[in-house]
């Protein structure tokens, strides 16, 4: 098997990965908010092992990707669409979504570190425009993600007096 095969098939794994942890977490949420938030992020995993999918197939039959236009990805910044302080009020409140906020981080961390090294890495430019399209996506998920986070350190900060006086 080639290392690009195998990218592929690491890639449309920690996609799979990142689809069942998030519908976890949707399926055991009690706010309805909190819900809305992991099911977007899992129905966004799923248009990523889509696309790794068809490119998979192409590469298998003809050791080549195939020419797709890759738009940056149009989430009409989950930052602001997503982010609202029902959400980030409900996360607060729940251990288990706060906790999963962490977890999250770390893997579209991993999934950056993996799209950005073999975009940078592949001479083959509908490739290397794959997996930069895949990195770009996965930072707008981590930047959701790290908004979220940020908002909840304050709110401990705050309910526990750590600011420094």
């Amino acid at each position: 098997m080639s290392e690009t095969e195998t990218i592929l098939k690491n890639a449309i794994l920690l996609e799979k990965r990142g689809k069942a942890f998030y519908q976890k977490v949707a399926d055991q949420a009690q706010s309805d908010v909190v819900k809305e938030f992991f099911q977007f992020m899992a129905d966004e995993e799923v248009i990523h092992v889509k696309m790794l999918n068809t490119q998979f197939k192409q590469y298998k039959s003809r050791k080549g990707f195939s020419r797709m236009d890759f738009k940056p990805a149009d989430h009409g910044g989950i930052a602001t669409s997503v982010l609202t302080k029902d959400l980030k009020k409900e996360i607060a409140a729940a251990d288990f979504e706060a906790a999963a906020i962490g977890a999250a981080i770390s893997m579209e961390k991993h999934a950056i570190e993996l799209y950005s090294s073999r975009a940078a890495a592949t001479a083959d430019l509908q490739e290397k425009k794959l997996y930069q399209w895949l990195a770009d996506w996965e930072q707008e998920h981590l930047n959701a993600l790290v908004a979220i986070d940020k908002e909840l350190k304050e709110k401990i900060w705050n309910d526990n007096n750590f600011w420094p006086s």
